[in-house]
C-alpha cells in the first residue's frame, strides 16, 4: 500500500503518518514544517518540506514518483485557520485560505492522478470540516475558512464524477472538534472530544477499507459542535 500525506507535519497528519506506517504501508508526507516528520525513523517513509501555494505540479509529481511507483491513497490534509469576522478579514486573507485549503488540493490531485491510475483500488480522500457542511452551525471569524471547505466538498463531488472511469474513488470527510493547534488557536479555552490520533485512525480506516462503498460523498464526522 502506497500513500501520500499533505499537511502531515502535525496533529491528525502526522498521527495520519504514524498509522499508515503501523499498517505497513510505505508513506510520502509533505509539509511546510518537517522537524517532527523527520523524527519518525522507518525506512518505509519519505519526507518532503513543501510549500504547496509555491510549487509547480511537475515538482509535485516528480518528488513522489521518485519514491512510490504507484498511489492507492492520496489524503488532503494541509489546511489554515483564521478567526477573524467578515468585516475585518481582508481580502489577502481570503486568497491565502483559498490558495491552501482549495488549490493546493486541487494541484496535488491533478499531479498525482497518473500514479493513482495505477492503482487497482485509488482513493482521494479530502479532509473537510463541518463548517462547510451544508446546514450545520457556522462560528463568527469562520467564514473563509469555512467557505474554503465547502468549496472542497463540492470539488468532491465533481472530481468522482469525471474520475469515476479511471476507477479513482474521491470522498472528503466532515470533520467536528478535534484536538489540535489549529483548533485550540481559534477557539482558545475549547477542549474538543476527540483526540488527534483517534480522529487519525478513522481517517485511515476509512481510507483503506472504505473505498468500494463511497464516492464521491461528503461525510460528517463529528460528535460535537463545533
Amino acid at each position: 500500500m502506497n500513500v501520500a500525506i499533505t499537511g502531515a507535519g502535525k496533529g491528525i497528519g502526522l498521527e495520519l503518518v504514524r498509522f499508515f506506517l503501523h499498517a505497513g504501508a510505505r508513506v510520502w508526507a509533505c509539509s511546510r514544517n518537517v522537524s517532527a516528520l523527520e523524527s519518525i525513523k522507518n525506512d518505509r517513509l519519505t519526507v518532503r518540506s513543501l510549500d504547496l501555494t509555491d510549487v509547480a505540479e511537475a515538482d509535485i509529481y516528480n518528488s513522489v514518483a521518485a519514491h512510490l511507483d504507484e498511489l492507492d491513497i492520496l489524503v488532503h490534509n494541509a489546511a489554515i485557520l483564521m478567526n477573524q469576522p467578515f468585516l475585518e478579514t481582508p481580502l489577502d486573507i481570503w486568497r491565502q485560505t483559498f490558495e491552501t485549503n482549495v488549490f493546493s488540493a486541487v494541484k496535488v490531485s491533478r499531479a498525482l492522478i497518473p500514479l493513482l491510475k495505477k492503482s487497482r483500488t485509488p482513493h482521494i480522500v479530502h479532509i473537510g470540516s463541518m463548517g462547510g457542511f451544508q446546514g450545520s452551525s457556522k462560528f463568527p471569524g469562520l467564514s473563509a475558512y469555512s467557505a474554503s471547505k465547502a468549496t472542497l466538498a463540492n470539488i468532491t463531488e465533481c472530481m468522482a464524477e469525471e474520475l469515476k472511469n479511471d476507477g479513482i474513488h474521491v470522498n472528503c470527510l466532515a470533520l467536528g472538534a478535534v484536538d489540535t493547534e489549529m483548533l485550540r488557536t481559534a477557539f482558545p479555552g475549547y477542549q474538543a472530544p476527540v483526540s488527534s490520533e483517534d480522529m487519525a485512525r478513522f481517517i485511515g480506516e476509512f481510507s483503506i477499507n472504505q473505498r468500494s462503498l463511497f464516492n464521491g460523498k461528503i461525510i460528517p464526522v463529528s460528535s460535537s459542535t463545533p
